[in-house]
Formats: C-alpha cells, sequence, structure tokens
C-alpha cells in the first residue's frame, strides 16, 4: 500500500508520512511504503494519486498548499473538493522566517532594515511556488515593498539545506522542515508565522509579536483518498490514523518534530478544504501572486549576498 508525498524527501510532509507508515503497516498488517513524486508546488504528486483506483491502495498526504494552488494555476490538474475523499488533517505546522546565522539580524524589523540598505542582495527559499511559505513571504515583501526574490524549491528540504549552505539568506519554511536545524544552531529563527508560539520554538516571536499581525503563513498536513473510495475504506483508514496521532508517544514525538496533532474527522477536515480554499483564494488576489520562477540562486544575487554568508570571500 503506498502513500503519495507530493514534494522532494525530508521536507514536513514526508517526516510525518515517514513516522506513521510504519506504525500503519504494525495496524493493518498491510505494508505501507512512502513514495515521493515531487514537482509544481505538488500539483503532480497529487494529480497522479487523484487517477489511483480507489480502492484503498494508495493514500496521499498533502501540504496546506493543497488548498491555494486552485488559486494560482491555470490547470492545476485536480479538483480539491471532487477528486478526493478527506480522512483526516493529521497535524498543523507553522512557517517560521529563518536566516543564515551570518545575517546579522536578531529580529524582524533589523532583517527589514539590512534588506532596504542592501537593494538587490537578498533572497528567500521556500519550499515551492503555491505553498504557504511561499504566501507567507510575498506577503513580508509586499506589505514592507522590500527588494526580495522569492527562490523556489521542490521542497522544504532543499529550500532549508539552501538557508543553511548560505546560498539563500532568508527562508520561509515550514517548522517541521527547520526545527532541528534551528536548535542545533544552523540558522536563526526570527518569527513564527503563525496564530501562537510554536511549542518546539517558546522563545521565538509570532509575526503578530514582530509587528505584521496580517501576514498568514501556518499551515497542515492532510490525508485524503481518491474520489469514490468506499467509506468503509476511509473509516478503517480515518481509525487507525487517529489512533496513532493519539498516542502519548507519538503525540511527544511530532510535537518536538514542530507538529500539532490534530487528527480531525473526515467531515471536519472536508469543510477545512472548503474554508481555506476561500481564504487562500483572497490571499493570492491581495497580494497578486504570480506564477514565475526565478533561477535557482540567481547568480547576482548570490554575489551580492556574499559579503553576509561567506565574509572570507569579500
Amino acid at each position: 500500500m503506498r502513500i503519495i508525498v507530493p514534494f522532494a524527501p525530508g521536507g514536513g510532509v514526508d517526516i510525518l508520512a515517514r513516522q506513521i507508515s510504519p506504525r500503519l503497516s504494525e495496524h493493518l498488517g498491510q505494508q505501507f511504503y512512502v513514495e515521493n513524486i515531487a514537482g509544481a508546488a505538488g500539483n503532480i504528486g497529487t494529480a497522479h494519486a487523484a487517477k489511483a483506483a480507489p480502492d484503498g491502495y494508495t493514500v496521499l498526504f498533502v501540504f496546506g498548499s493543497f488548498v491555494i494552488s486552485p488559486s494560482l494555476f491555470a490547470k492545476p490538474g485536480v479538483d480539491p473538493q471532487k477528486d478526493f475523499a478527506p480522512v483526516t488533517l493529521a497535524v498543523t505546522t507553522p512557517t517560521v522566517l529563518v536566516v543564515n546565522p551570518s545575517v546579522p539580524a536578531r529580529t524582524v524589523q533589523e532583517l527589514i532594515e539590512q534588506i532596504r540598505a542592501n537593494p538587490g542582495r537578498f533572497s528567500f527559499a521556500h519550499g515551492g511556488i503555491g505553498t504557504q511559505a511561499h504566501l507567507a513571504g510575498e506577503q513580508f515583501r509586499l506589505a514592507l515593498d522590500l527588494d526580495l526574490v522569492n527562490v523556489p524549491f521542490s521542497g522544504a528540504a532543499p529550500a532549508t539545506a539552501s538557508v543553511v549552505a548560505g546560498h539563500t539568506a532568508i527562508g520561509f519554511i515550514s517548522l517541521a522542515a527547520v526545527d532541528a536545524q534551528v536548535n542545533q544552531g544552523r540558522l536563526r529563527a526570527l518569527a513564527v508565522i503563525g496564530k501562537a508560539r510554536a511549542r518546539a520554538l517558546p522563545d521565538v516571536p509570532t509575526i503578530s509579536e514582530a509587528g505584521f499581525p496580517h501576514i498568514a503563513g501556518d499551515s497542515w498536513v492532510g490525508v485524503l483518498l481518491p474520489a469514490g473510495t468506499s467509506k468503509e475504506i476511509i473509516n478503517v483508514l480515518h481509525r487507525e490514523i487517529v489512533a496513532i496521532l493519539n498516542e502519548p508517544e507519538s503525540k511527544v514525538r511530532l510535537m518536538a518534530l514542530g507538529y500539532e496533532p490534530v487528527a480531525s474527522t473526515p467531515d471536519e477536515f472536508r469543510q477545512r478544504i472548503v474554508d481555506e480554499l476561500q481564504f487562500w483564494n483572497d490571499v493570492v488576489r491581495r497580494t497578486n501572486t504570480k506564477l514565475q520562477r526565478p533561477a535557482l540562486c540567481p547568480s547576482r544575487h548570490f554575489a551580492a549576498m556574499r559579503q553576509f554568508v561567506f565574509p572570507a570571500l569579500t
């Protein structure tokens, strides 16, 4: 039985899927394996899952970008409401504004001042066009009229690696992907883009506390099956995933990874999808977000930011 993750290995969705899949194998006596089908902000893997037989043998783990793609792409390839049967909204996870430690900024305001003082020198990494992290960065850039280029990756893990390596100085990335790097000092977290402080990073202020309450970027990971899957199969998978998420040791492990377990009912998840389709459509319209893919780490931005990331080279 395969679990499709429509992003690169190592990101927030992949981490959760690999936490849950072995437990599902134990609970159901069937071998579950994770298949990463990345690309197009998750649309390629999502469309692949939509075409699978509705027999319970293909499960899709999606990021919150699932409800953003219809507003960004003329032909996203799937209809979130018609092509899938919701199982559960498994966990929530906020986006985090992080910087490479060589960037002097210790607060969001200091980062803004440095970007304004060095036009054309800063880029921000994110896990893909159309993700909450991408739109959080765009809201930040537009609200403050900053000269800041977005650099998309095929998932949160490669975006995180880029900021750790200093190829991009700034990142808007899911907490699950950056938590360990922040705690190890390889990244500095300036703000959590969410409604409340993250338990995994209790000393990091929310973006509202930093003075920017209108920037949204918290996300989630949900579980879906192809449309037409029987209610019996949906109920079995829901029961087992919820049981795994509610195990005390699972909760501790997931919260340590930057997740907040939710384990909603299928109907609750269905309503969340409906509500967020409208919410993110409004954000896309308000920010006038365009689907453009700048070159990965444009040379002029990389060269200009070396004084912050690689002082020895300047």
